[in-house]
């Protein structure tokens, strides 16, 4: 579960395996099938990063068609996250990317910016890297070595430049109300007695926060993180991701083999959605998703699959991309072409899955 060398490198390590009967969330692998798989209540400081000391992610030319795991847009700019500390950004829709200068090497495992400056970065080490102009360069915010096995943070989401949550192994749950000077452990604001992984937190449209993880579990807060209701599920394998849509109080979570469910009212019910292949129902684990600015919704996973709803999740047509490489992230340019990211780095396609060139890594 921890930072992969070459070999070992051929999985999504996004979430933990220190349960054997966990899978790695919202983590593919890219073998030939699935694999399976107390800090006190005060603030913690933050820590610098201009130690002489830090270790600091290596430059190279293959950082853009190495493991990325997350792309999230800050303003008009793309910034993509993943394997040994890379951090890439692109301003001209994806096609040269430059390595930003980022203070770790450790797996990076989610991005989220709140405008086209402020972002944040969270991943193994129970590390939260933060920037404050548009993902050029970043600082350490946090970091603890000594959560269990090393626990990882798995997601980020931020309400605006102050107030923020991150969510991880082993029911990890902080928060900030300072843009991250200062990073509290909150998880007992959730009834997790097992310490189920928290894989995913997104906002509801209209309604507020909801988080997904290990086993089914479910949570939702209509105080924006305050407190946390626990929701019976309508699965018990994991879940990967959660994504709102634009109908208040809709929603949806994805997980292991192909499981895919939609509420309309914020997770007290749910219905569970069929994705058609041509070989019968999906069944490869999804991984990541977005809700695009035209309002289409797009899920990816294992085997190049990419679901696109423009029906608020109601139904999904599917595509699978001939390479099959695995896909962790997904977003889309200017131009509405779908930006993925995953197993062989930055791919930029149509939106019928077809590449549509190599991307570059430029010089600064």
């Amino acid at each position: 579960m921890r930072r992969t060398q070459s070999g070992e490198a051929m999985k999504f390590l996004r979430a933990p395996a220190f349960r054997f009967h966990s899978p790695l969330a919202k983590v593919l692998s890219l073998c030939s099938v699935l694999s399976v798989l107390s800090f006190a209540a005060a603030p913690l400081q933050a820590q610098s990063a201009t130690d002489s000391a830090t270790d600091y992610s290596i430059e190279s030319p293959k950082a853009v068609s190495a493991l990325l795991l997350d792309i999230a847009h800050a303003g008009k700019r793309l910034v993509a996250v993943g394997d040994r500390g890379h951090i890439l950004y692109s301003d001209d829709n994806g096609k040269v990317w430059t390595q930003a200068k980022v203070p770790t090497r450790q797996m990076l495992t989610a991005v989220f910016f709140v405008d086209d400056k402020h972002g944040w970065a969270v991943g193994h080490d129970a590390q939260i890297l933060a920037s404050e102009d548009g993902g050029a360069t970043w600082v350490q915010q946090f970091s603890d070595l000594e959560r269990e096995e090393g626990a990882p943070f798995l997601d980020v989401w931020f309400k605006d430049q102050n107030t923020g949550f991150v969510v991880g192994a082993y029911g990890a749950l902080f928060a900030t109300t300072d843009g991250g000077k200062t990073w509290e452990d909150v998880s007992d604001r959730m009834d997790n007695p097992d310490g189920y992984h928290l894989n995913a937190i997104a906002e509801v449209k209209d309604s507020g926060l909801f988080a997904v993880g290990e086993m089914g579990s479910m949570f939702r807060s209509t105080d924006w993180g305050q407190t946390w209701e626990t929701i019976k599920g309508p699965y018990e394998g994991s879940l990967f991701g959660v994504l709102g849509t634009n109908q208040p109080g809709t929603l949806l979570a994805y997980g292991l083999r192909g499981n895919l469910f939609r509420s309309s009212d914020f997770g007290s019910t749910w219905q569970p959605i069929t994705v058609k292949s041509a070989r019968g129902s999906l069944e490869f684990g999804l991984s990541g998703g977005a809700l695009l600015k035209d309002g289409s919704l797009v899920v990816v996973g294992h085997g190049g699959s990419v679901l696109k709803s423009t029906d608020n999740g109601l139904t999904f047509s599917l595509i699978n991309r001939p390479d099959r490489l695995s896909l962790a992230g997904v977003t889309a340019d200017d131009n509405g072409n779908l930006i993925l990211v995953g197993q062989g780095g930055v791919h930029v396609s149509s939106l019928t899955g077809a590449e549509l060139g190599q991307p570059d890594l430029g010089q600064k």
